[in-house]
């Protein structure tokens, strides 16, 4: 199985059609001050651009593509612009869902074996019962509660153990979910429309 099966997960792919009588010059022209951002590299040959993102700003139109390839294609009377980005954050946001559900569970296993081992050193202490201790007069005069009885088991009273629970982790694992089929989306439209304002003058 080639990589371009799975890909598309931090890739994305497109194609515009240029304006009626523009050339490949003409069209990076207009698309190169989206190159010329802080922390942006770029190289032009020929029909074809490629470029590099490191520490890119926020407010860069292209901020969340680490690098890309544009070419410009000729198909019949008409130019087309052929693009292929690359996204680290729509890995990570792909990726996290399953280290989220992978740690619920691991929690779980937890969890369970944590359990099965006290149970087993439950069965394993003899019951020894301890003769009540009686209440101070002094203590019971001022009205002091009496002191908590041991089990019938013979072990101390103890507060209420929280179970372990993987709740947090699939929630989390649902919010990365919907980010990543969210702004997979979101920024296929989003950067195909920059590119078309840029080369229409939308």
């Amino acid at each position: 199985m080639t990589s371009h099966y799975i890909d598309w997960i931090w890739k994305i792919r497109g194609n515009l059609t240029l304006a009626p009588g523009q050339t490949g010059d003409d069209a990076f022209d207009r698309l190169d001050p989206l190159f010329r951002q802080s922390g942006t590299a770029h190289k032009r040959t020929g029909e074809t651009l490629t470029f590099q993102k490191k520490d890119q700003d926020a407010q860069d139109k292209m901020s969340v593509f680490d690098d890309g390839v544009l070419h410009i294609e000729q198909r019949g009377a008409e130019a087309v612009l052929r693009y292929q980005l690359t996204s680290r954050a729509l890995l990570f946001c792909f990726l996290a869902p399953l280290l989220f559900l992978a740690i619920g569970q691991l929690t779980l296993v937890v969890g369970k074996y944590q359990k099965s081992s006290h149970e087993a050193s439950d069965t394993k202490k003899p019951a020894v019962k301890k003769p009540d201790v009686p209440m101070n007069p002094i203590d019971k005069a001022l009205g002091a509660p009496a002191p908590e009885k041991p089990k019938k088991d013979g072990s101390k009273p103890e507060g209420r153990k929280k179970k372990p629970s993987a709740t947090t982790a699939y929630v989390f694992a649902g919010i990365f979910a919907v980010l990543y089929l969210v702004g997979r989306v979101l920024e296929d439209r989003l950067i195909k429309g920059v590119f078309k304002k840029k080369l229409w003058d939308l």
